[in-house]
């Protein structure tokens, strides 16, 4: 695998930022590692981080560089701050960002395929909500997505008590609006998709138990059961940590529908 520091200038932002990425390499005779690269416009998954990092989380948390070597698969990690993956009301335009300009770049950058059944998103946290608001808002870009303890209910989560100490973060990304119905809101955008002709990117949700924001995934859940969504869901013990998310990160792999 090629794993790259990639820094760069957005038009979008105004300014220089970075995203990780991971490449397949074909090897044979490396120690411990089994590479595969199977094309030369390589299948990606878009990996997100969560509220209180960046771009080189994922990497430096969880082993997803050799959990990703035997796929074939290119990773891509932006890196989008406390953004909440929204153009914020006081401050950049991180989604116009990450679903307009960062694929551009990255792909001519990198041997990256644009095909919709090679590409995929996936996020924990925060990363989780801005992973599927972004295949729901464009379905027709991605075969699959994934939440790993998702913060999936935003509409209401901001008003809880729970996340009462990022009311000011919240101020900045949303202004005072109410997101509730609107295409900020998850649960909105999985009713909206019940009634959508295109083809729908199936969803792997996972969450523990004992984490925090396991009423958002409920609430999530249940949206995506009422409206036929095809989801895989997947509960058990665990809290908002690296160690779950490490595990969880292997088990949402073995599920994306690669091709081998």
């Amino acid at each position: 695998m090629a794993f790259i520091t990639c820094n760069f200038y957005s038009e979008v932002l105004g300014l220089s930022t970075s995203m990780t990425v991971i490449l397949p390499q074909q090897t044979s005779t490396q120690i411990g590692l089994n590479n595969r690269s199977s094309q030369k416009l390589h299948k990606t998954l878009y990996l997100l981080h969560g509220f209180s990092d960046d771009d080189t989380i994922w990497s430096r948390r969880t082993s997803i560089e050799r959990y990703v070597a035997e796929l074939g698969l290119a990773v891509v990690m932006p890196n989008v701050h406390q953004s909440f993956y929204t153009d914020m009301e006081y401050g950049n335009k991180y989604w116009t960002f990450l679903t307009d300009e960062l694929p551009a770049i990255a792909r001519s950058f990198f041997p990256l395929s644009e095909a919709r059944e090679d590409n995929y998103v996936a996020g924990l946290s925060m990363g989780g909500y801005g992973a599927f608001k972004w295949a729901l808002r464009h379905p027709d870009r991605f075969a699959a997505a994934g939440s790993l303890s998702g913060a999936l209910d935003m509409a209401n989560g901001i008003k809880f008590p729970a996340m009462a100490h990022m009311k000011a973060y919240f101020q900045l990304i949303y202004g005072e609006k109410d997101i509730s119905g609107t295409d900020e809101d998850l649960l909105q955008l999985v009713a909206e998709q019940s009634q959508a002709s295109m083809e729908k990117p199936p969803f792997y949700q996972c969450c523990g138990t004992e984490d925090f924001l396991y009423p958002d995934n409920i609430s999530f859940r249940d949206a995506c059961r009422e409206a036929e969504y095809p989801l895989t869901y997947v509960e058990g013990p665990g809290n908002h940590e690296w160690g779950y998310w490490d595990t969880h990160i292997q088990h949402f792999l073995k599920w994306l529908p690669l091709e081998k």
